[in-house]
């Protein structure tokens, strides 16, 4: 249960506190791989002459994952800056629950429904397909935690087992996917040696197959849909062998992008989705398998003709959205994230302002949230969501930031009462993943460029900006040698794109004209994304929570 809010007695600014969440954009070398260091962007030069200045931790245990080596991403940096603390993410709870073997007790009721799916293949003698992205990212998942599943299912009775792999290139190496291949085939190889029959059965690029997010592009899901269900595209002998005929095609093709596969043999393919056969989709991380969990168990479905709906016992790795109900079996119960910031301001009748494209509009709601899709008061709160274009974002990299800007000024002038407000410009994390550092460039000097715009029209309302990001993507553009510094190569000379996340702090900006000479950051050692939602607060006039992470500046 929230607490309600207290007033302190300090001057703050009259006008509307706004959050501003430069995506992806990271404190990075200064170096010719830098795209926020190349790019022109004289508002962040601005801010650095007039704002307060900082930066924040935003990866590994800072927002909740299971170690610092582990980057952090939008979903828990969002879930961690409108939660105003941090609290045990997906990749975590997952971990801990398969590494201690909690999910497969069949004493616990946590893992009643991985009891109940391999005890009906085993009983049916029916298949077991396993769905997800399969690398070590640890954003979606983990190569790991597909091995640890494997295992039991064959220590179960679980005879056939399908794998339909959905390749990376995104949170891990542009063109890795082969490797996560091979040590998958070796585990398969070892299990079917003693009587198996695991195979992979299907895949394709993540940003073609299977995961879609926020509605943009449901051809995606259908794609996935044709080659894991219904065993209908492109035939290959195995992954690997789909793989390398992409990228003959295209020698720089990053992994994300390899069409759609099903593999086959004597013709058939080897292994389509049945009656009475059950799937899990094993990604831990919500967005981009809220889709896919609706196809298998909706009954009314418009978005694409799915020509058969197998009757499977279907089940997600969590429950991706606990709202919808969807997927209506998890593995693993969703973390608990209450007394957010957005619910504290709807309890005291404060009206917010969510704003962003279509990309990252669930991020500014849903995630900001704490995982909860509707309102807490629809009365209190506008959210409002710009369309993405549906294209290859490397090719637009200015994307929507004027679209975002213009929606932003124009509801913050129609409505004095909006008191708080979060946008999020996604430019620097979409571009980023493209590896394309002279698109990447202008992401940035896009959003810089959107964002004089606002931060004029927060200043001319008596208002507050805390710029900042959720994670850094754009600050490294390209591998480098952790020992030299040197960037690497790839057999023709070519330096190597970085299209993951990076491990990078952000900066942070603290922009209130009409307060600023008394304005100063407190003596906080370690500064961290959770740290805003009691700094916003502070600067709307309310004390900083008590069980919140607590604020970055005071007031004099």
């Amino acid at each position: 249960m929230a607490k309600s809010l207290a007033q302190h007695s300090l001057s703050t600014p009259s006008g509307p506190v706004v959050v501003v969440v430069l995506d992806g954009v990271g404190i990075g070398r200064e170096d010719g791989g830098d795209a926020v260091h190349l790019a022109r962007t004289p508002t962040l030069e601005m801010l650095d002459q007039r704002a307060l200045r900082t930066q924040l931790l935003a990866h590994g245990t800072h927002v909740g994952m299971p170690t610092d080596k582990d980057m952090g991403n939008s979903e828990v940096g969002h879930n961690a800056l409108g939660a105003g603390k941090i609290y045990d993410q997906g990749a975590k709870r997952v971990d801990i629950a398969l590494r201690t073997g909690v999910m497969f007790d069949e004493d616990d009721p946590a893992s009643a429904t991985w009891v109940e799916m391999t005890g009906a293949v085993e009983r049916a003698a029916s298949t077991l397909h396993l769905i997800g992205l399969l690398s070590d990212g640890n954003v979606h998942s983990h190569i790991e935690h597909v091995e640890l599943l494997v295992r039991d299912a064959f220590a179960r009775g679980v005879k056939r087992l399908r794998l339909h792999a959905l390749l990376d290139g995104r949170d891990v190496s542009g063109q890795s996917s082969q490797d996560y291949v091979a040590r998958i085939e070796a585990l398969f190889a070892e299990l079917n040696e003693r009587g198996a029959d695991f195979m992979i059965a299907s895949g394709g690029g993540r940003m073609l197959v299977t995961m879609d997010r926020y509605e943009a592009d449901w051809a995606m899901v259908e794609r996935g849909w044709s080659a894991h269900v219904l065993g209908v595209g492109p035939a290959h002998a195995s992954a690997t062998d789909a793989i390398m005929a992409a990228r003959q095609k295209d020698p720089a093709l990053n992994d994300q992008f390899i069409p759609p596969f099903v593999i086959t043999r004597d013709g058939d393919p080897v292994g389509t989705i049945q009656d009475g056969d059950a799937v899990l989709l094993f990604n831990f991380r919500g967005d981009r398998a809220i889709e896919l969990s609706r196809a298998f168990e909706q009954d009314d479905f418009p978005f694409f003709d799915r020509q058969r709906r197998p009757d499977v016992l279907f089940a997600g790795m969590m429950q991706y959205d606990g709202d919808l109900g969807m997927p209506s079996r998890f593995l693993l119960g969703p973390a608990s994230i209450t007394g957010t910031m957005g619910q504290r301001l709807a309890e005291a009748g404060v009206k917010q302002l969510a704003v962003s494209e279509t990309q990252k509009y669930g991020h500014v709601t849903y995630f900001w949230n704490g995982n909860r899709t509707d309102p807490f008061d629809a009365a209190l709160e506008t959210y409002i969501e710009v369309p993405s274009d549906n294209v290859i974002f490397s090719e637009r990299p200015w994307m929507k930031a004027a679209e975002i800007t213009d929606a932003t000024i124009d509801a913050l002038r129609a409505d004095p009462e909006i008191k708080f407000a979060r946008i999020n410009y996604p430019n620097g994390d979409m571009v980023g993943h493209t590896g394309d550092l002279e698109a990447a460039i202008i992401a940035v000097e896009a959003s810089d460029l959107c964002l004089a715009r606002l931060l004029d029209v927060i200043e001319e309302l008596d208002g507050a900006a805390i710029v900042t990001a959720d994670h850094g993507n754009c600050d490294q553009m390209f591998q480098y040698d952790k020992k030299t510094g040197e960037f690497l190569r790839d057999v023709n000379g070519n330096i190597v794109p970085m299209t993951a996340h990076t491990l990078n702090p952000v900066p942070l900006w603290i922009f209130a004209p009409s307060v600023q000479d008394r304005l100063s950051l407190t003596d906080i050692e370690t500064r961290r994304l959770s740290n805003v939602a009691a700094t916003a607060l502070v600067l709307m006039g309310y004390e900083a929570p008590g069980d919140f992470d607590a604020p970055l500046v005071e007031l004099s």
